[in-house]
């Protein structure tokens, strides 16, 4: 008998199968699918080019995202959009017998493009996309560079062709709303969420658009210009995000008029007059406004002054201006935040941030978790009287079981607060501490668990 070749080592053979096993090629279609919809297109174009399984993979992602910022540059900027705009139609083309769900693209718009966008825009309505993302405006630096696109056309978005469409999710910066006559007969039944940032709205463009979109969910409106006064009244909305309503210090009414509202933040908002009418369904309410006494604290104020209109709220994200607000004369003697669990408290660790942090926490008895991060001044803090200056703080916090304190440097105000905690949290379970990043490097937070007896121990654990 012919003498045979010894058989491989035992552990060779498995290593090679959980090998091939291991490979990107081995994972289940649609899991390749969702990572691949997450990159820009023009990489997942590439990656045609990995294997002939993966030749046409690309055509059956289910969203395409374009990027003018990931796009080649050529000899000049304009020649460049020229032929990013080329690469959006030929990719569309490609994709007519297998449409994507999602369509976003970023773009600077100028008149001589327009044929291409209004394409688009038939593409995504002929097509029955779901989610559809028009960003004009990128960021800043393309019209630093190019200083002639501060004058740059604004795309006429025409909204009437959503008419009976299937857009469930509209993202639109940096354009102007064609309005038809009568948004309601549009029959925008379908639209759930709408986002709108740096469009020209008037007043009575706000009013037809919740009055056309009566089935929306989510509403977020950021840097619009072109109205006096923001009135937002829908019976199905949800959730409501207004931000950087900000114009010279021209200041604007705010009426927010909501019977299913869930969520709201208000940031950045130069407010004249603001009315919160039937939010009896509000579980969140958040607001931040740049923290500046001489300049930005009627605003503050203003908004929050309206906390006693929503006492049943259960979540609340606020800056602490609170020793200036003082509560006892912006509500009612007894008002009380009975149903808060969750504060969210962006603040300092000096004496005046925690006497008003003490003046907020008699609001809230029933709080279980809060959360502090750093608050940037933008000017001092007013000075303190002789008895303020020297006042012990009590903390009421009967119900408190987790803090978490983030963007932690160890400064001498922070561990004097961290002492307070740990004494005056009778309940207290647990302290987040998150060390702030220094550079690149970014620290694991440690977390001080309390132990019977009163004792602590520290561990970090992974970010």
């Amino acid at each position: 008998m012919e003498e045979q070749p010894p058989p491989p080592p035992p552990s060779q053979a498995p290593i090679a199968a959980a090998a091939d096993e291991n490979t990107i090629d081995n994972l289940p279609e649609t899991l390749i699918l969702h990572i691949l919809s997450f990159l820009p297109t023009l990489d997942a174009v590439t990656t045609s080019l990995v294997s002939k399984k993966w030749h046409k993979l690309w055509t059956m992602i289910p969203s395409l995202n374009f990027s003018l910022t990931n796009f080649p540059p050529y000899k000049t900027p304009s020649t460049t959009r020229k032929f990013f705009a080329n690469f959006i139609d030929r990719t569309l083309i490609s994709r007519a017998h297998s449409p994507p769900s999602t369509l976003r693209l970023d773009f600077i718009y100028e008149e001589r493009f327009k044929f291409h966008v209004d394409s688009w825009v038939r593409y995504a309505i002929n097509n029955h996309v779901q989610e559809l993302g028009f960003d004009f405006f990128i960021d800043r630096s393309f019209f630093q560079n190019e200083p002639f696109l501060h004058e740059v056309d604004f795309y006429d978005f025409p909204l009437s062709a959503l008419k009976d469409g299937k857009i469930r999710v509209l993202r639109l910066t940096r354009c102007d709303l064609y309005f038809p006559l009568s948004v309601r007969s549009l029959n925008l039944w379908m639209l759930k969420s709408v986002y709108l940032d740096q469009v020209f709205l008037s007043d009575q463009m706000c009013l037809d658009l919740m009055s056309g979109c009566f089935n929306l969910e989510f509403l977020e409106l950021e840097s619009c210009y072109g109205m006096s006064s923001l009135k937002i009244s829908s019976r199905s909305l949800k959730e409501l995000e207004i931000k950087h309503f900000i114009r010279n210090d021209e200041e604007f009414d705010l009426e927010i008029d909501c019977g299913s509202l869930v969520r709201l933040n208000i940031v950045w908002f130069e407010v004249k007059n603001c009315w919160f009418k039937n939010l009896l369904n509000l579980v969140h309410f958040g607001t931040d406004i740049g923290h500046k006494n001489g300049l930005y604290y009627r605003y503050w104020s203003k908004i929050v002054g309206l906390l006693d209109q929503i006492p049943q709220i259960e979540s609340l994200a606020v800056q602490n201006w609170w020793l200036k607000l003082d509560p006892k004369k912006a509500f009612s003697k007894d008002f009380q935040l009975y149903h808060l669990k969750h504060l969210e408290l962006q603040t300092g660790y000096t004496q005046y941030d925690l006497l008003g942090m003490e003046a907020l926490l008699e609001l809230t008895p029933n709080v279980e978790t809060m959360i502090f991060d750093y608050l940037y001044k933008i000017d001092e803090d007013e000075s303190l009287s002789e008895d303020l200056a020297n006042k012990p703080i009590i903390l009421s916090m009967p119900n408190l079981k987790e803090v978490k304190m983030k963007e932690f440097t160890g400064t001498e105000n922070e561990v004097k607060f961290l002492e307070l905690l740990k004494k005056q949290g009778a309940v207290l379970e647990k302290i987040v501490i998150v060390p702030a990043e220094v550079g690149d490097t970014k620290y694991a937070p440690i977390v001080l668990r309390r132990r019977r007896r009163n004792t602590e121990i520290a561990e970090t654990i992974s970010t």
